[in-house]
């Protein structure tokens, strides 16, 4: 078996071990003759599997019973437009705009016709870090970040003070990576599409403060509430039963690492050893401020763009894929996700500090 080194940005790769699992149980799950997409979803073999992985996330991330935990779909851009027609009662929404995800969120909050205010952005100096004097309304109906970018490499090392408004983290691309508290930092919604480090594309996890829930109009279309996948247990509609299954076996295998404090660790050492070799370099220039640097994709530049497109044709010889930067930002980008090792980022290094020598 030929496996290549996945630093794709999403969809990205998984751990061998859960791939490995899921192929064993693929035929025949835990002994019962059928694969786990091939029975009903309101059966109680996938009602244990449901509400198992929903506990697993309650206990990773501490979340109490006044948060529901949903798995719904239509992935990122669903939820730019269904958090404001759910969370908007007539007030003022507040975002933050620190790069492409957020641009777009704020753009689904103008076609909603909510009355919103960007009360922070670094566009104007290329998204290449997070916004400074970060200032949100207490009295806002909702405060809304991205906590990583993933076209620009940029993550917040903290969130921002909402003065007790309820903050909504666009978490897509850091979810599973790092510990959060949700009552600490007034989370109200806490959401991100699983296909980063929680399994394949398909399912997108919702972590809801209930309470907020309420706040829907009854113009809003039935399935596009939140309060209604809350009352179903995300079952208002046939979930995406496979990508559960597989959200649930890497759920497993964060804990069999040690949890969000063990993935975390890993994780910042993987960064820092990536993100070493890019400033021992004058050959490499990363985009990202130095304080806004993300753990989960580094975002860098050979001197010219021949030169970048020759590193990615280069690494994907070495069988090293992924590497080539977004359309937007061009470049290179090396996405070091949960399931990317150590030892992964190691051979990446060692690849560009080669890729220098030739062509430095």
């Amino acid at each position: 078996m030929n496996r290549v080194l996945n630093f794709s940005a999403g969809p990205s790769g998984l751990d061998i071990s859960v791939l490995k699992r899921a192929q064993e149980e693929f035929l025949d799950y835990h002994g019962m003759g059928f694969n786990i997409m091939e029975v009903s979803h309101r059966g109680k073999v996938f009602d244990a599997l449901h509400n198992g992985a929903i506990e697993k996330i309650r206990k990773l991330y501490n979340i109490d019973d006044d948060y529901a935990v949903l798995f719904l779909q239509g992935g990122g851009h669903m939820q730019f437009a269904q958090v404001p027609m759910n969370l908007y009662k007539g007030g003022v929404a507040e975002y933050v705009d620190s790069g492409v995800w957020t641009t777009k969120a704020i753009k689904e909050a103008k076609n909603l016709g909510i009355n919103h205010r960007v009360v922070a952005s670094s566009e104007n100096d290329g998204f290449t870090h997070i916004p400074d004097d970060i200032k949100f309304s207490s009295d806002a109906d909702y405060c809304y970040i991205c906590s990583n970018n993933t076209v620009h490499g940029t993550q917040y090392r903290a969130y921002p003070d909402t003065h007790g408004a309820p903050l909504v983290v666009d978490a897509s691309s850091d979810l599973f990576s790092r510990e959060i508290d949700f009552k600490g930092n007034n989370i109200g919604i806490f959401w991100g599409g699983a296909q980063k480090n929680g399994g394949p594309a398909g399912v997108t996890l919702v972590v809801i403060r209930k309470d907020l829930a309420d706040r829907v109009k009854d113009s809003v279309p039935t399935i596009l509430r939140y309060k209604t996948q809350i009352e179903s247990n995300s079952l208002a509609n046939t979930p995406p039963t496979f990508g559960i299954y597989m959200l649930d076996l890497v759920l497993d295998w964060i804990n069999e690492k040690g949890g969000l404090a063990g993935i975390a660790a890993l994780n910042a050492e993987k960064a820092k050893t990536l993100y070493a070799a890019i400033d021992a370099s004058d050959f490499y220039t990363g985009h990202a401020r130095k304080d806004s640097r993300s753990a989960m994709n580094v975002s860098f530049l050979t001197p010219n763009a021949e030169l970048d497109k020759k590193f990615v044709a280069e690494a994907e010889a070495e069988n090293m894929i992924g590497l080539k930067g977004h359309r937007i930002l061009g470049g290179l980008r090396a996405s070091i996700y949960n399931a990317v090792t150590l030892d992964n980022v190691k051979t990446l290094v060692e690849f560009m500090r080669e890729f220098e020598r030739k062509n430095g």
